[in-house]
């Protein structure tokens, strides 16, 4: 193995975050003295769409949708500390930006999202995954079976040209996201890691 490639490799096992707000003075309803507070920031996991809260070194130089590594802890450079957090723990501004973030994530990895309507299965006698995502009914459902049973999808403009009454499979992936990222109580997570 090349150099080269034992570099790609390693890049492939890290775990990157979006960060969605970055407080350099550390939270508001920290009561230490201002010198004591380290600059932190709320992300978005890209691959589990984990919510995390991380501790950067206090010259680390980040920006609201920057991309950090966050795991392996090996592999980081600027953050100091990763701490799994639930979304009411985001700041207003993270709040704001979580759409933007989660859509991007969405778009830059298309294959994955139109992946699952390609492999999406049923979870019960009476529950599929489709069913799932906002808007898609009975009827709908099996319209997408019916396509993917013919051909696999290749883009989200693939779906939405193939599949009747489909309309916008991104944005529908994306506010599921955000969905199952507000309400930890669902009962099925699809796309949302779990274990906190």
């Amino acid at each position: 193995m090349t150099t080269a490639e034992s570099g790609e490799a390693a890049d492939d096992e890290k775990r990157y975050a979006v960060v969605l707000d970055y407080l350099p003075h550390g939270r508001a309803d920290d009561n230490r003295p201002q010198y004591k507070k380290q600059p932190l920031a709320y992300a978005l996991g890209e691959a589990d769409f984990r919510l995390v809260e991380l501790t950067f070194a206090p010259d680390a130089d980040v920006g609201i949708g920057d991309r950090v590594v966050v795991d392996p802890a090996s592999a980081r450079e600027r953050v100091e500390r990763v701490r799994d957090i639930g979304y009411g723990d985001l700041s207003n501004n993270a709040v704001s930006e979580l759409e933007y973030a989660v859509a991007d994530i969405v778009d830059a990895d298309e294959e994955r999202f139109v992946g699952f309507y390609n492999e999406a299965q049923p979870i019960t006698l009476r529950l599929h995954q489709l069913n799932l995502l906002p808007g898609i009914g009975k009827k709908l459902r099996n319209n997408i079976l019916d396509a993917r049973k013919r051909e696999p999808f290749e883009s989200f403009e693939d779906l939405e040209e193939r599949v009747s009454g489909l309309h916008r499979p991104k944005e529908v992936l994306v506010e599921r996201i955000i969905e199952e990222l507000r309400d930890d109580d669902l009962k099925y997570k699809t796309f949302v890691q779990r274990d906190r």
